[in-house]
């Protein structure tokens, strides 16, 4: 038996097409819906695809898995509902509009007015909803397009709020404060969950800088940290008790207390070495030893235990600032210190903020400095720390990640501007305080639908 080779070419898209048209002019999902009526139920609940833009190709792979489901399903025997959604809310579609109208920040949509700016998101929802349903229909996506459902409906918002109410009524809505991570160009919180979404490897400044012990003369806890603009609402510094910490003196006569292990310890090593999370330009980073050989040496005048620097008080790096003064805290006060009259200077010293959640030490050594500064209005575990031991609470930034009144010199700059950073590292050096920056490759979360970096925000 022989095979005849048919050398023939096949029009996909026309074959495509044609099978369309048959679907449509023999009413073939009408059919198939009927002939399934009052047979058992299978609810398919739509992930909703967010009418922003016109469907990319990953829409495309979802719609066909989902599509594959309903077949299955029906000619299985099932009766289904068959309907679509489309996702109207949130900050896709509103980034999108505030492209189109050149909008820079949340105050320039208030500015234009937020009723105007709500119906052109609508507006947008209506297009593309229509693009989606056509790019759907063309995919061979069988669903019931006249009864598609809208996230925006008042259908939708009032079950939302009913629930709210329910949840309120028992008792489950309660007002309190907490450490989100926080867009200031989107004005918003974010989940943990969409932190990993942004994560994108930068270089920031980070610093190592001295905090003077209080009544011992030049004496000082070394400090490091990669986001110098939380050192302006310091309350505390941690350490772990259970490491030795040394007692370095420096050429100029100036005591600095390290842990023992972070002196030799070489920074990065692993990540400079294999370039996978490195960025181009940047040097190698220098141990902390470097750091002092190259300010003139150094000696090792004792060993300590963690344990015996717990409950030494220290003079905070920005002190000086309004915020620090304000009993009780600022801008979210502690109505039991605030009638005490502590402010967070009053509360400046090393603690023990011991082990989190899962058993974990929360101070450890290697890549700092074993003493780790601690804001509980600008961290997550900072403000658990906060609690436990009733600390002020400092929160610095409001809802465009800008210093707000009482930070002085700082109010209505952002945090996440380099310039910023220059400026408190610039304020610093002048006061005497920094003894070391450099350039800091790490992983950084930022806004994935804006780009700009999240800040942690009480």
């Amino acid at each position: 038996m022989s095979i005849k080779k048919v050398d023939a070419k096949i029009d996909f898209v026309a074959e495509e097409h044609k099978v369309l048209e048959f679907w449509e002019k023999n009413n073939i999902f009408e059919k198939r819906r009927d002939l399934n009526t009052g047979k058992p139920r299978w609810s398919f609940i739509d992930g909703p695809i967010t009418a922003n833009n016109p469907m990319g190709v990953h829409h495309a792979w979802g719609r066909t898995l989902k599509d594959i489901y309903n077949r299955y399903k029906a000619m299985s025997g099932h009766e289904l509902r068959y309907q679509n959604g489309f996702d109207c809310q949130g900050l896709w579609v509103e980034v999108e509009v505030e492209k189109e109208l050149g909008f820079q920040s949340k105050r320039d949509v208030e500015k234009y007015g937020i009723e105007k700016f709500v119906n052109l998101c609508k507006e947008r929802v209506k297009k593309y909803s229509k693009v989606q349903t056509d790019q759907s229909i063309r995919l061979g996506y069988w669903m019931d397009w006249d009864n598609s459902y809208y996230t925006m409906s008042d259908e939708n918002n009032y079950t939302i709020w009913s629930f709210l109410k329910k949840l309120f009524d028992q008792g489950k809505i309660y007002r309190g404060i907490d450490v989100v991570p926080w867009s200031g160009r989107s004005g918003t919180s974010y989940s943990q969950m969409e932190i990993i979404e942004g994560r994108k490897l930068v270089s920031h400044q980070s610093v190592f800088i001295r905090f003077q012990l209080r009544d011992r003369e030049n004496e000082y806890l070394l400090i490091w940290t990669t986001t110098p603009w939380t050192l302006t609402s310091n309350v505390v510094v941690g350490v772990n008790i259970d490491l030795d910490y040394v007692k370095l003196r420096a050429v100029d006569g100036s005591i600095y207390y390290i842990a023992q292990e972070n002196l030799e310890f070489q920074r990065l090593e692993k990540q400079y070495n294999e370039k996978k999370q490195w960025i181009d330009g940047v040097p190698k980073l220098k141990t902390i030893a470097q750091i002092f050989k190259e300010r003139g040496g150094y000696e090792i005048v004792e060993t300590i235990k963690g344990a015996d620097m717990v409950g030494w008080q220290y003079i905070g790096p920005y002190d000086d600032l309004d915020a620090q003064k304000v009993p009780g805290g600022h801008p979210f006060t502690n109505d039991e210190l605030k009638q005490k009259n502590v402010t967070s200077v009053d509360q400046h010293q090393v603690l023990n903020p011991g082990k989190d959640n899962i058993g974990n030490d929360i101070v450890v050594a290697g890549e700092g400095t074993g003493i780790v500064h601690m804001a509980p209005g600008c961290g997550d575990i900072d403000h658990q720390i906060g609690k436990i031991h009733d600390l002020v609470n400092l929160a610095p930034l409001d809802d465009e990640a800008k210093f707000i009144k009482k930070f002085d010199w700082l109010e209505g700059k952002n945090a996440t501007d380099p310039a910023t950073t220059k400026a408190i590292i610039n304020d610093l050096k002048k006061r005497g305080l920094l003894v070391y920056v450099e350039d800091y490759p790490h992983i950084y979360p930022h806004c994935w639908r804006s780009g700009d970096e999240l800040v942690f925000r009480l």
